[in-house]
This record gives structure tokens, C-alpha cells and sequence, in this order.
């Protein structure tokens, strides 16, 4: 039914985890009660967006963790302070929204007296977190501290640069500059006694020393103390605030979770805006009565409105019809917009009043499963069974293409036999078929009824209208005609499907035969006569004589089938006719068994290079001469 995708849409307009993980578990309701509630909670939330807009919601997925820690007694930090500032924020805004949405007497807007923004704990973590940091004024005593410490910072500044000033020709550099955290003067290295201090650092080439002066270091001693004060005073803040939170952990649990469910409900209010929803009725009597209706994955602007109605005694619609003309796509339209009313969701029509059902059952698309070793027929048998084993009478069933891939004969007989059990369990289906006995069985069997999708002949489009309490024809020949099939060819047909009779019924426009266009043809490859004794004539080594020049030179390689072999000679190799080529010495007699003929032909690099090659991984190349 691909309600999976109607999933991913309706996942986006989540906030939390929580709200995403209901909507990947949401699946049927069964309670009547439950499914009334359900239903009202959605319509509620989209009227609520309308007036008001969307409802301030964020993540809590931290939070649970944050509150872990403080109920332990450990320190939280100015980060996971913030992230708690921020829930709280967002909690006392919500709980602004839902008071401004009783004046509509909307029933979402009283989940605010489940929500409790705990002022009191927002407004000091506020006073005292900023930026994610302990603010300065936190405290009366960390304003102190932070002030004497930026005092101490600017006094060993100036120190330094006073001490630059008065020894300008001892200094490497006009600047302090900071070396493991402390403030040092470059001195040079045949001054560096000059300045009393302590040496820090030096530069890699050793010319210039980096020296703590002695004034510098006894401030900054100064600061480590304050520094130690200071990071004290920053922990008896975080203890503090922390020891609030966990105060409030009753209060945060319970607006984590109103937080949580809200987002969940106005995600299924946001879903019926994106796909204009309407609240559907449901009944406990098998009636499905559905007005305009579209399915939520097509296009609304190019989709057309399907009109269905079951029910009073109709349990069974055997739906007919032309290829592309809408079928499969009304059965999935029907059952889907039935399937996401159960779950609570506004469904795709004008209106709608839909029944509950136990089970949603369906047997679409041709199943092929190369790894199982299942053909199209089998998989379907395999489907069907499975569903006849857990259908009832309050199950809703669909097929597509009942009894195809198989013999036509036996698979008429499989579909019929098929369609009596489910007329047996008293369960509401919709199945498509082109059998034309299957239409006459609807015909004629109680509590099923036969139903078409409209096809327009003079233009070959399909109207995706569905007429109940007819049967409709495949429309093949007018097709196959319209598109240029001969009459020739389309007598054949008729003939073979309903007799001779049936073929002066038939009005055939296109009288030509069948033109042949002409096609491409296979080029079979030639062979070519190998001379055996050519080739052996020379082999790689052979010193031979180059004629008319009368050159002494060696086979590189052997005579091709064009009789031309390659000969180095002197340090130069080219291509010449074997006719001009006499053998001189066999290379049996120059040269050893299974001498490595590279030493003769291949340059010193090249040979360099395959033997890196033998050994390592490289990237140079070998070149030959062309």
C-alpha cells in the first residue's frame, strides 16, 4: 500500500525521537473508543495550527540524560544548563500557545496544566549561564575574582612591555609574546643574563631565548591563585544549580513527556494540511463510502477524484477494465485512505465514511523473487494463501490481476475459486481481473458486484472513473487499432478471442499491411588463412640481411599475417616486407636456451623500470618505439 512513504512525510513534521518512533510503530487501531479519540486529536491539532500556527516544539532527547546526571549528584555543565534553560523556554511558550487556544475551546489546549515551566529554576540558570559559559556576574565573589584576574593579566602585559621598552638592544623582537601560558620577552641569546628571570622557552635556532622577568613571574603566581579561586567559585554555581534541576527533575519528567505526545499529535494535524486532509466518519457496518478520493502519494493537481461506495450486502467488487486505465491504482486508493483513517490520520477525500478492520490484506504487483525461485504465479499463489489462512469477516482484501501469469483456463478456474472463499469469510475485497468469466461469475454470485474504469475510445485515454454495477472490457482491439495495428492482423485476433462471428462487430480503420522497415544486418568476421610456414620462417633472435641496403640486423618480431616482421638495426627498429629480408644465423645458434631478448631490444631505463615493477608498486612507464 506504500503507507511507508505516507511514514516518511509524516516523520518530517516530528520534533523528538519519541514523536518518530510512535509514528514508525503506528499500525491499526482496534477500540472503537480509542480510534474515536484518535481521530479527534487530529482534527484538534490542525484546527489549532490554522488559528494559531505551528506550536513551539524542539528536541528533549538530551534531557533525559542531563536529569540522569544531576539525580546522581553530579555536576552539570554550563552546556547541558543551557540545554535545560532551553526546554524550559520552549515549555513556558507551549504553555502560552495551548492557554491562547481555549478561546476556541480547543480540548489540546488544556494539556498546558500538565505543564509546569519551573520560572524560578529558568530565570537563575538565565541569570547565571550565558553563551554556555558561567556568566561574570554570576556572583558577587566570581565578579571579584574575574576582575583581580584580568588586572593581573593587564599588570604582567605592561611589565613585559616596560621591560621591552628599557632594553630595546637586548631584545630580538618589540613584543611579548606567550609560552606555555606564561608572558615572556624575546631576548637574544648573548644578552640573556642581562634580564633576570627564568628561561621558558628558546627558538629552534637558539638565537633567541624566551625569559618569565622576575616581576612577571610573581604576578603571575598571583593569577594561578586566583585562577584556583576562581574555577571553586565556577564549581559551587554549577552545584548549585545542578542541585535545583534535580529538584525539579518531577516537573521536567512530566513536561518531556507532555512535549513529547503534543509533538506526536500536531505532527499528524501538520500531515492533513500537507496532504488536505479531511476527518473521516467510521462505522462498525462494512460500508465504505468514499467521495473524491485520491491517493496520498499522487499529485493532487493531476490526480482525479475517485467516487467508491460498498456496502448493504456488497462485500465483494470485482473491478475491470482497460490497461493504464486506474485499477490497481483505485484498489491502493480505497484501501490506503481506509488503512491511514484507522490509524488516526485524516484521510484524502472530500469526505469519507470508512468501517474498522481487523486486518488489511493484499496481494499486489507480480512478486518475482529470482532467490526464492518463485515465478510471478507462484508468488501469487503463495500471497493468496497466506491471506485466505488469516482473512474474516471483518478483514479488508485486495487483489490485483487475479489469476494472472499462468494458462488463461487454469487461471480463471484459480481466480474463481479464490474469489467463493472469500465470499465464504464474509470479508470485504476489491480485486481487478480481465477474465471475462470472473465477470459473469460477479454477475450472477450474491453479494458481489461488477465494477469498470472508463476508457475513452476517441482518444485513447482512460477517465479513471469507476462505474459500480458494471462490467468493463479490456479494449485491446481499439487500442491496437488506434495505435496502427492492420485489420488484417486485428481479424486474426478478434477470431481467435470470441469466434468469426465476432469479427463483422468489430470497425477497423488501418486497411495496410504491415511495412517492413529495413534493419541492420550482422557482419560475419573473415577469416584469414594463417601461413604457418611465413611465420616460422623467422624467429625473435635471427640476425638476418637487410636488403637492398644490405644491413645486418635482428628479428624483434616475428612475420604477421601481412607478411611484415620488425627488425632492430644498430639501435633503430622499423617494419619491412619479409621479401626483403634473408636469414643469416638462426638465434638458436647465437644465444642460449631462454636468453631474456630485453637485454638486445630494450633500453637500460626500460629494463630499470620492469624490474621495479617485479619488485614494488611505481608509477613510471615504459615507452616504446612506435
Amino acid at each position: 500500500m506504500e503507507f511507508d512513504k505516507v511514514k516518511d512525510i509524516w516523520a518530517e513534521y516530528a520534533s523528538t525521537d519519541f514523536a518518530r518512533e510512535s509514528i514508525r510503530n503506528a499500525g491499526v487501531i482496534l477500540r472503537e473508543t480509542e480510534l474515536k479519540k484518535a481521530l479527534q486529536d487530529t482534527t484538534c491539532s490542525r484546527e489549532m495550527i490554522e488559528k494559531l500556527g505551528n506550536p513551539p516544539l524542539q528536541s528533549v532527547t538530551e534531557m533525559q540524560e542531563i536529569l540522569k546526571i544531576s539525580e546522581r549528584g553530579d555536576c552539570l555543565t554550563p552546556y547541558q544548563l543551557a540545554r535545560v534553560e532551553s526546554v524550559l523556554i520552549t515549555t513556558e511558550r507551549l504553555k502560552d500557545y495551548l492557554a491562547r487556544g481555549k478561546q476556541f475551546e480547543n480540548p489540546l489546549a488544556w494539556y498546558d496544566e500538565n505543564l509546569d515551566a519551573v520560572s524560578d529554576l529558568r530565570e537563575e540558570i538565565s541569570r547565571k549561564i550565558r553563551s554556555e559559559m558561567v556568566d561574570d556576574r554570576a556572583s558577587k565573589t566570581l565578579y571579584e575574582i574575574r576582575y583581580r584576574i584580568n588586572a593581573c593579566e593587564d599588570s604582567m602585559k605592561q611589565k613585559a612591555e616596560q621591560i621591552i621598552r628599557n632594553n630595546k638592544e637586548c631584545m630580538a623582537d618589540s613584543y611579548y609574546t606567550l609560552r606555555n601560558g606564561r608572558v615572556c620577552v624575546p631576548v637574544k641569546k648573548e644578552y640573556k643574563f642581562r634580564i633576570p628571570g627564568c628561561t621558558i622557552d628558546k627558538s629552534s635556532t637558539g638565537n633567541t631565548f624566551f625569559i618569565e622577568p622576575q616581576g612577571v613571574a610573581k604576578i603571575f603566581e598571583e593569577l594561578q591563585m586566583l585562577r584556583i579561586e576562581e574555577e571553586n567559585e565556577v564549581h559551587r554555581i554549577l552545584y548549585t544549580l545542578t542541585a535545583m534541576v534535580s529538584d525539579a527533575i518531577p516537573f521536567m519528567q512530566e513536561n518531556i513527556r507532555v512535549i513529547e505526545r503534543l509533538d506526536f499529535l500536531f505532527s499528524k494535524g501538520k500531515l492533513s494540511l500537507h496532504l488536505d486532509g479531511v476527518e473521516p466518519a467510521f462505522n462498525m457496518e462494512r460500508r465504505i463510502v468514499l467521495k473524491s478520493a485520491r491517493h496520498p502519494l499522487m499529485d493532487k493537481t493531476v490526480n482525479v477524484p475517485l467516487e467508491f461506495s460498498m456496502g448493504e450486502g456488497i462485500r465483494g467488487v470485482v473491478i475491470t477494465g482497460p490497461n493504464t486505465g486506474g485499477k490497481t491504482v483505485a484498489i491502493k486508493t480505497v484501501m490506503i485512505n481506509s488503512y491511514m483513517a484507522q490509524c488516526g490520520l485524516h484521510v484524502t477525500c472530500e469526505a469519507a465514511d470508512i468501517c474498522m478492520n481487523s486486518e488489511y490484506l493484499c496481494d499486489i504487483g507480480d512478486g518475482q523473487n529470482l532467490a526464492e525461485n518463485l515465478s510471478t504465479f507462484s508468488a501469487h499463489i503463495k500471497n493468496v494463501l497466506e491471506i485466505l489462512k488469516r482473512v474474516n469477516k471483518d478483514s479488508f482484501v485486495i487483489m490485483d490481476e487475479l489469476g494472472s501469469g499462468t494458462d488463461p483456463a487454469e487461471g480463471m478456474g484459480i481466480a474463481v475459486a479464490i474469489l467463493e472463499e472469500l465470499r465464504k469469510s464474509e470479508a470485504n475485497f476489491l480485486v481487478t481481473t480481465h477474465y471475462p468469466e470472473i465477470k459473469e461469475y460477479a454477475e450472477k454470485t450474491e453479494h458481489i458486484v461488477n465494477a469498470r474504469m472508463t476508457f475513452d475510445r476517441k482518444t485513447l485515454q482512460p477517465t479513471y472513473q469507476m462505474l459500480i454495477g458494471e462490467a468493463g472490457e479490456s479494449c485491446a482491439f481499439y487500442i491496437a487499432d488506434q495505435l496502427g495495428m492492420p485489420e488484417e492482423m486485428l481479424r486474426v485476433a478478434v477470431e481467435a478471442a470470441y469466434g468469426k462471428e465476432a469479427v463483422d462487430t468489430y470497425c477497423f480503420h488501418h486497411m495496410e499491411q504491415v511495412r517492413k522497415e529495413g534493419s541492420k544486418h550482422l557482419v560475419k568476421e573473415k577469416k584469414i588463412q594463417r601461413n604457418t610456414a611465413l611465420e616460422s620462417k623467422f624467429q625473435i633472435g635471427d640476425c638476418v640481411m637487410v636488403y637492398p641496403e644490405k644491413k645486418i640486423g635482428i628479428v624483434c618480431e616475428p612475420v604477421n599475417n601481412k607478411g611484415v616482421l620488425r627488425v632492430q638495426v644498430a639501435d633503430r627498429k622499423f617494419w619491412i616486407n619479409h621479401k626483403r629480408v634473408k636469414l643469416h644465423v638462426k638465434a638458436e645458434e647465437l644465444y642460449p636456451e631462454d636468453y631474456d631478448f630485453s637485454i638486445v631490444f630494450d633500453s637500460v631505463k626500460n629494463r630499470k623500470i620492469r624490474h621495479d615493477m617485479d619488485r614494488k608498486y611505481t608509477e613510471e612507464i615504459i615507452k616504446y618505439e612506435e
